[in-house]
């Protein structure tokens, strides 16, 4: 079923995090849609915020470079908006685990000034959140769902369920509605190309791409499930404009449990070129790895009729031809 985004046409939207690698995505599709669109973005390093991001659509959207622990200048940028979507964090697992504070600050205490302004000044917005895989741990059974218990593995994963639980509680007390959708391992066009803190697939692209070994840790047995960043895109387009949604959790993905070597595997072979080495694991990466994960999206899909469109094969095509164009500028940050 596919989405009305004439629903949008007009629709008052702040996107945090609107410079990064979902948000700007996104931001392309509801300026499309004809929402009023602002960004909201600190533009912090070694995150995926980028200018080349917003690349035909600068005129189409109101940027605001602030940090969303910056109450005032949240306060100011949220008060009238119809739709919010929560993207902006600390994404990085082993980040969390050197700088436990940061994490806290960023996911956590910014995610709660949010809140509170909400509550506030504005308890007619929707907020729809980026939450995360992390949130669940080690699974205990496959594939996981809504109902699978919480164990986070590290710091990140804490604060990204702690801020889950404040924004649903706030919507509760409040009465505005939250929608939190937790994303597996997203990879696509926009994503940043300076690290493998995380976006490990298409940090495997350039890797691939400008003759470097692609580094696979263990076995590369291990199994994630890789999901497209139009396909989540849509997700969230269908999470803001159906009220079925509301004050819900969802997990995100393709569904498709893939070996990391597989992966590796469809990177090689859609850039024509790359090998691999298996190195063992880090110590501080194998203490927060997760052996094994893949999703049900069944509940998503009967609340919304979401289902992913794009394979792991067609999606890493489609993203090796849009760095075949743009590495440079993902390289390097536009200024």
């Amino acid at each position: 079923m596919q989405t009305d985004d004439r629903i949008l046409n007009g629709k008052k939207v702040l996107i945090t995090g609107g410079l990064g690698f979902i948000g700007s995505n996104l931001a392309h599709r509801l300026v499309a849609a004809g929402a009023q669109v602002t960004l909201y973005d600190a533009c912090l390093d070694p995150y995926g915020w980028n200018w080349t991001n917003i690349e035909g659509i600068q005129s189409d959207v109101h940027t605001v470079v602030a940090d969303i622990r910056d109450e005032g200048k949240l306060r100011t940028h949220l008060v009238d908006k119809e739709i919010v979507f929560h993207l902006a964090a600390q994404v990085g697992r082993e980040v969390s685990m050197a700088d436990p504070e940061l994490d806290t600050d960023i996911n956590c205490n910014g995610t709660l000034k949010l809140c509170k302004i909400l509550a506030e000044l504005n308890t007619g917005a929707k907020v729809v959140y980026a939450g995360s895989r992390g949130q669940i741990g080690e699974p205990v059974y496959l594939p996981v769902d809504e109902n699978h218990p919480t164990q986070p593995t590290d710091v990140y994963g804490i604060n990204k369920l702690a801020a889950e639980k404040y924004l649903l509680l706030y919507g509760h007390i409040y009465k505005f509605p939250v929608v939190s959708l937790r994303l597996n391992n997203v990879y696509g066009p926009r994503c940043q190309m300076q690290h493998g803190y995380y976006g490990i697939l298409n940090w495997f692209i350039q890797n691939a791409m400008t003759g470097k070994d692609i580094t696979v840790y263990g076995d590369g047995l291990q199994t994630r499930d890789y999901v497209y960043v139009d396909d989540v895109v849509d997700a969230f387009v269908r999470a803001a404009i159906d009220p079925q949604a509301n004050q819900e959790v969802y997990f995100i993905g393709s569904g498709i449990e893939s070996r990391f070597l597989e992966m590796v595997q469809e990177v090689i072979r859609a850039v024509g070129k790359g090998q691999y080495v298996h190195i063992p694991f880090p110590p501080e990466r194998e203490s927060i790895d997760i052996r094994k994960f893949v999703v049900t999206f069944e509940k998503f899909h009967q609340a919304c009729g979401w289902i992913p469109r794009v394979n792991l094969r067609e999606g890493v095509e489609k993203t090796v031809e849009f760095y075949r164009e743009h590495l440079s500028k993902y390289m390097r940050k536009a200024k």
